[in-house]
């Protein structure tokens, strides 16, 4: 990949005064990984890049990241089996790299776990800006000890524990799904463009063929057991976007 564009000099949200965000980098192809780093270094983060999957669950275990971005195609652990293994509700962002026109393999990411995905070969400003979004995300989560309750129907959401429960039982969730279905649950039985879901839940603008949004309420569907034509539902609004319905019994 050619870096067309040099770095800016804006500093990225950082986790704590006086720390850069700390990036860990997943990808075989070497050269990428170095020009990535050297990219990033200059936007004030700080990465540590491996390139295989394995390597990259013992660096989870060893140290704490803010971000990981982590490639599909990966020799020996790829990067579904390293989502498997940490499983749909871990606690760090991750941002999958796939390959482009890929469908399935974006739809599997984030079916897994992962919070956003960006195409290869992308420009390392897009990359930048995903990063930021996230990070803005992760860090305006409210903290525990300041709990804010959302209930609708059997659904219990708290935004201090980051926990959701459906008739008492408790349903893991990915930052992503949380952040969409925290949108809904605050505007039910209003419709919410996938536009403005994009830009809430994501912290990104809509981008023709991006059908994330769409795969996370399909997510959701099925973990929190909203079936077609039941109560509640989120419902598809054709051309307008998705709403969750509750109708009392």
């Amino acid at each position: 990949m050619t870096l067309s564009n040099p770095p800016t000099t804006a500093a990225g949200p950082g986790p704590a005064p006086g720390r850069e965000p700390r990036v860990l980098l997943v990808d075989d192809d070497r050269e990428l990984c170095q020009m990535l780093t050297e990219y990033l270094n200059a936007e004030h983060f700080d990465v540590k890049s491996v390139h295989d999957g394995g390597d990259a669950l013992e660096e989870l275990k060893a140290g704490e990241f803010e971000i990981l971005i982590l490639d599909v195609m990966l020799p020996s652990i790829g990067g579904f089996d390293v989502l498997r293994k940490l499983g749909a509700s871990y606690p760090t962002p991750i941002l999958m790299l796939t390959a482009r026109g890929d469908d399935v393999d974006r739809i599997v990411g984030l079916e897994l776990g992962a919070d956003d995905y960006l195409s290869k070969p992308f420009n390392p400003r897009e990359l930048v800006a995903r990063i930021r979004a996230i990070l803005r995300r992760a860090s305006n989560r409210p903290r525990p000890g300041a709990p804010d309750e959302l209930i609708v129907g059997p659904i219990n959401l708290n935004t201090g524990t980051h926990l959701v429960h459906v008739a008492g039982k408790s349903v893991p969730l990915t930052g992503a799904e949380f952040r969409v279905l925290e949108l809904l649950m605050r505007a039910a039985g209003q419709v919410i463009s996938r536009e403005a879901m994009t830009e809430a839940a994501l912290g990104r603008k809509l981008v023709a063929y991006d059908r994330s949004i769409d795969t996370h309420i399909s997510n959701l569907r099925r973990k929190l057991d909203l079936e077609v034509g039941k109560n509640p539902e989120i419902k598809n609004v054709r051309g307008s976007g998705y709403t969750l319905t509750w109708a009392h019994a």
